[in-house]
């Protein structure tokens, strides 16, 4: 596929964003250019709103999965480019419109041109939220044509075009939503001693939770505690009555999740009595580590540098991804394509070069032919 039809592809996806199991329109769109693709040596099913295509080898010894994401995220796009976003309040500030786009090139590339092996492209749902993966492979039709190794890419602006990145072991960390909700009593501001104030107790929370990292956990373990919003009260001259806070939690080791989430629950019990209140938490959506496997990733770095793209080692990060579930049951890799843009990622203004689309379609297309010229 040339890089003319890759942008145009890449531009009416980036047209239609959806939200986790809303991405009807680009199951849609998708299926379409599935469809005109089909051969009799390619099965479709559906799962949801997401979609598995199997392109039967020539002569199948495994199964290789590839594997993109498909949703969009909440955010009110501000590029200006006149295929901006057509649903407001919704864009590609991740790059799922890129990672569909290469998907579906390379799955030309392996429909004209097969390998030995078998290959599932897997069109996956709600990674963003509320979680598209674990529910994915626990699914009948993933069961039915479950991989035998598994690999996925991720845009990553801060990388030129031409380069891609990974490291064997820890990539991306474990990861949870987090939102507690505080209910007290509201009422006006001249009489406190009347009201249980949950602009206070939220504020309580907030400090006694950022001593968790420092105090609760290994000095040599890496996690992160961050609320990023908070919400309470209605007018300057009342007491607020309730208070949410929403942030995030992110670990390096597994267990290490669980531990902060002990911590939060205790603290949360402990501001219940000192300012008379309930308080519910919720974890939202869980994600765990994307862990790359160290063969993996030495047959992908030995396979770019001999096709003339720039590989480098990446750094692990306490970005989340929820693909950590599928390579927690299957061996595999993800790695970052460098898409040089000058905004980061879930950024509105997100602005990735298509000439990224090709050396995408390159890479994953390489690594499928490697993967199934080795026999292992």
């Amino acid at each position: 596929m040339e890089l003319t039809s890759l942008r145009q592809i890449r531009r009416d996806l980036h047209q239609i964003p959806e939200l986790g199991f809303q991405e009807f329109k680009t199951q849609e769109y998708l299926l379409q250019k599935i469809n005109d693709l089909v051969t009799p040596k390619v099965t479709v099913k559906t799962w949801k709103t997401g979609i598995l295509v199997k392109v039967s080898g020539k002569n199948p010894r495994k199964t290789i999965g590839y594997r993109t994401d498909i949703d969009g995220l909440p955010i009110d796009e501000r590029t200006g480019f006149d295929y901006s976003s057509k649903h407001p309040g919704r864009m590609h500030a991740c790059g799922h419109d890129f990672h569909m786009t290469i998907a579906l090139g390379s799955l030309q590339a392996v429909i004209e041109h097969p390998i030995q092996d078998d290959v599932v492209f897997i069109f996956q749902p709600a990674e963003e939220g509320p979680g598209g993966a674990l529910p994915m492979i626990q699914s009948e039709v993933f069961t039915q044509w479950k991989p035998d190794c598994i690999f996925a890419l991720h845009i990553a602006p801060e990388y030129p075009v031409g380069v891609v990145a990974t490291k064997p072991g820890l990539l991306f960390a474990n990861t949870s939503e987090l939102f507690i909700d505080f209910k007290g009593k509201g009422g006006h501001a001249a009489y406190p001693h009347l009201t249980k104030d949950m602009a206070v107790a939220a504020g309580s929370f907030i400090s006694q939770i950022q001593e968790i990292v420092s105090r609760s956990l290994d000095p040599l373990d890496s996690a992160v505690v961050t609320i990023g919003k908070l919400t309470s009260g209605h007018v300057q001259n009342a007491i607020a009555e309730t208070a949410r806070l929403e942030g995030t939690i992110r670990t390096l080791k597994p267990e290490a999740i669980h531990t902060v989430k002990k911590r939060i629950e205790a603290i949360a019990k402990g501001i219940e009595i000192s300012f008379d209140c309930r308080i519910a938490i919720d974890y939202g959506s869980n994600y765990y580590q994307v862990y790359n496997d160290e063969k993996y990733v030495q047959l992908f770095e030995k396979v770019m540098k001999e096709s003339n793209i720039t590989f480098l080692k990446a750094k692990k990060a306490m970005t989340g991804e929820d693909f950590g579930f599928m390579l927690k049951d299957i061996p595999g890799f993800m790695f970052w394509l460098g898409v040089d843009s000058p905004y980061g990622l879930h950024n509105a203004q997100l602005n990735p070069k298509e000439d990224a689309l090709m050396i995408g379609v390159k890479s994953v297309v390489t690594v499928l032919q490697s993967l199934s010229s080795n026999p292992n």
